[in-house]
């Protein structure tokens, strides 16, 4: 049974993991990889640091080398070696050698597709011009410096807000280029809700990158005495032209599936290989791993595509395992992410509320602004929270956080969280660690749980911030319960100001026949004065992240 003759298509995360897996699972059988360029398993999330300069050797970006997995693992690994054709009837695959041209064919007992994703490249005019670059392997990243250096690149328009485009922004700025991104649609980073892709877009501008959001790219001119530039002049829809000494094309992936389309095997209705739960295709014999595939969300149960190293190495261990007699199921994604945006971390986990509300599902929204470590221990910088539940039964269905410090154990938490089944109670009771330099007695996720559950029990009413354009004035007022001063420095327009302080002696200024949205700076002092004022007969709702989550989901500075 173990004798099994077991071809790999790809390496990196998935393909890598899984013929290491199955070696150390049977010492008998034939493993072979096929690569189709150099290099077999390297650190693709690191390239963006090597075009920076962060991570200085290129040699480190490599997690093993052929000669490694054969010494290791007793792998046969064969590099500039791709895969042209899978026949499926004859459980064979043609191998095509990049140096030669040669063909041949193998066999297999059972065959795993690692065929990952490819950039996206639309037909716009002028895309292919020299000095274009995209980011998939080594090789893109060393004709990118090569590039950089021997035309003396100033500028770099990166196209796409994704994370490839927005790590190369941060890279290339860092590198010393004048950086410009620019974006399709009105947000960066879509993962997230544009309320909070709004931390990113001031982020990007303090680092004085230049956006152009909502404004799509119509073409890429070659330069002239006008506009002179190394590689292209972009022209966006606008009208808008752009110089670039270097352009990145950061529009995305798409899974990598011509050979299994060639091969006959069931695409999914995102474009991705289907498989079962198990990993399988189509074909009892073929199973498919990584960016190529279609998984199920673990929140919403959509078919969704997750091009992410996490998810393609866990599922290399599982097919390894299921390949040789086991019945181990894949219980889908929620998409967990983090990356770093300058001074901000950037993370997120489960469904977005762009997703819960297209999907029609039921949810309600929190947002906080805790500091990440007790306020009164220097650097106490805050966190941008929000956090999405179920409004009945308090089940987490996603959040995002963005922040200096303890985005990513935050985000951890409330994965696991999510994975496991739990509600915003279940939060509010997890007994985390705590010291002054790591984190509040009250940690940010026992926070989050508190102010949902307020919601769950209907112990507080809550206004979202994109309500607040639509307000009735007639019928609604807003009350600001900071400081004068702090009123004084930005305020939402038409709010009265009753510092929490003052309020109980100033309740009679306050109409009993209107609703009061009440707000404060992040959310705490404006929550106590709801309870006081709806314990007192007022109708009162606070204002869900308070001034600092309406401030920049409105780009407001009044």
């Amino acid at each position: 049974m173990n004798k099994k003759t077991i071809l790999i298509v790809g390496g990196v995360a998935g393909g890598a993991t899984a013929a290491a897996h199955a070696r150390r699972l049977s010492e008998e059988a034939e493993i072979i990889i096929f690569e189709r360029g150099p290099h077999v398993s390297f650190a693709n999330c690191g390239l963006p640091y090597y075009v920076g300069g962060e991570i200085t050797e290129k040699e480190d970006l490599l997690v093993q080398t052929p000669e490694n997995l054969r010494c290791r693992f007793n792998l046969d690994v064969r590099v500039m070696s791709e895969v042209t054709a899978i026949d499926p009837v004859g459980k064979r695959i043609e191998i095509t050698l990049a140096d030669s041209n040669e063909k041949y064919w193998q066999s297999y007992d059972e065959l795993i597709l690692s065929t990952g994703a490819k950039p996206l490249k639309p037909p716009i005019p002028g895309i292919d011009r020299p000095g274009h670059f995209s980011v998939r392997g080594i090789p893109d990243v060393d004709a990118i410096n090569q590039w950089i250096t021997l035309q003396k690149a100033q500028r770099a328009v990166v196209i796409g807000g994704g994370f490839i485009g927005l790590e190369m922004a941060e890279q290339l700025q860092r590198r010393g280029l004048q950086v410009s991104v620019v974006e399709a649609i009105s947000q960066v980073m879509s993962p997230l809700d544009p309320e909070m892709a709004g931390w990113l877009h001031k982020e990007l501008q303090s680092h004085e990158v230049a956006l152009y959001l909502g404004d799509p790219v119509a073409q890429f001119n070659s330069p002239d005495e006008v506009n002179p530039a190394a590689a292209s002049v972009v022209e966006l829809k606008s009208g808008a032209q752009v110089p670039a000494d270097v352009v990145i094309l950061g529009l995305g992936v798409r899974p990598e599936t011509t050979l299994a389309k060639e091969a006959g095997l069931t695409i999914g209705e995102k474009g991705g290989i289907k498989v079962n739960e198990f990993l399988r295709t189509s074909d009892p014999h073929i199973w498919a791993i990584g960016d190529a595939i279609e998984v199920q969300d673990f929140v919403t149960k959509e078919q969704v595509l997750i091009p992410l190293a996490g998810p393609a190495n866990r599922q290399g261990r599982i097919v390894a395992e299921n390949i040789f007699g086991e019945s181990i199921k894949y219980p889908g994604t929620c998409g967990t992410s983090i990356f770093r945006l300058f001074d901000f971390s950037v993370a997120s986990t489960g469904a977005n509320e762009k997703t819960l509300r297209r999907l029609n599902l039921q949810y309600e929204a929190v947002y906080l602004h805790p500091p990440a470590h007790a306020s009164y221990y220097p650097g106490a910088h805050r966190l941008a929270m929000k956090m999405l539940f179920h409004p009945g039964n308090g089940k987490l269905l996603g959040a995002q956080i963005i922040g200096k410090d303890g985005v990513d154990k935050r985000i951890d938490v409330l994965a696991t969280a999510l994975n496991a089944g739990m509600t915003v109670h279940d939060l509010e009771d997890l007994e985390l660690a705590y010291a002054p330099p790591f984190g509040s007695a009250k940690d940010p996720v026992n926070l989050a749980g508190m102010v949902a559950q307020h919601v769950v029990h209907n112990d507080i009413q809550n206004a979202q911030w994109h309500e607040i354009a639509n307000l009735n004035h007639k019928e609604s007022i807003l009350l600001d319960v900071r400081d004068a001063d702090e009123h004084s420095e930005g305020f939402i327009p038409e709010s009265k100001n009753i510092p929490l302080p003052e309020l109980r002696k100033r309740m009679d200024e306050l109409p009993k026949d209107k609703e009061i949205i009440v707000y404060c700076q992040t959310g705490q002092r404006s929550y106590f004065a709801c309870r006081l004022l709806t314990q007192k007969g007022f109708k009162a709702k606070n204002l869900s992240g308070a001034y600092r989550t309406w401030q920049i989901a409105t780009n407001s500075n009044p």
